[in-house]
């Protein structure tokens, strides 16, 4: 009896593998070197970092996770401030408005989602967005249920409705805004 060596499992795999692919051309590794960037003068740089600062101290505003309004459970998501008009909430709904900002908060954490809506609230004095739609999602609900919690704390919110369904149905809100006279269009 001769001593042939056998073929195991592993070599027949590979074998297969390599039928299966046929020839193969080795891939290139490219490397590609930047130029390195050109500090610019500290002072020049120190002046616009204390204006992001600002700006970024304007654009967030605190939202109590605490705070609970007492919004309708029953029906549709809205809510009207008390010095507005509860016809507009009513616009709303029927689409009179479209929205001149949207923001989508699908994959936020609680934390990025406020911040994010802050930030949008900020933009919307500084563009004179008037209407803005915000997209939640549905998911687990946690966004569904904090985002008009937020919303009703800021002031310059003067409505809010759940959105029609062009724009996100039951996993987005329309919102009304106040645009105030001080931020000028830039």
């Amino acid at each position: 009896m001769k001593n042939t060596p056998k073929k195991t499992k592993d070599s027949d795999d590979e074998m297969l593998f390599q039928q299966a692919i046929g020839k193969v051309k080795p891939l290139k590794v490219d490397t590609i070197h930047f130029d390195k960037k050109v500090s610019k003068p500290k002072s020049l740089s120190q002046s616009k970092n204390s204006l992001r600062s600002n700006n970024k101290a304007l654009a967030q505003f605190h939202f109590s996770d605490e705070f609970e309004p007492n919004l309708n459970k029953q029906g549709p998501m809205k809510y009207v401030r008390v010095d507005v008009d509860s016809f507009e909430a009513k616009n709303l709904r029927r689409g009179f408005y479209s929205p001149d900002l949207i923001l989508d908060l699908h994959g936020l954490d609680q934390q990025q989602a406020k911040q994010e809506i802050a930030a949008l609230l900020y933009a919307c004095q500084k563009e004179h967005a008037q209407c803005i739609c915000i997209i939640h999602g549905l998911g687990s609900r946690i966004l569904k249920n904090k985002v008009p919690h937020w919303l009703v704390q800021h002031p310059d919110v003067m409505a809010f409705h759940q959105a029609p369904l062009e724009w996100g149905g039951d996993g987005a809100l329309l919102a009304l805004i106040e645009l105030k006279d001080k931020f000028n269009k830039s």
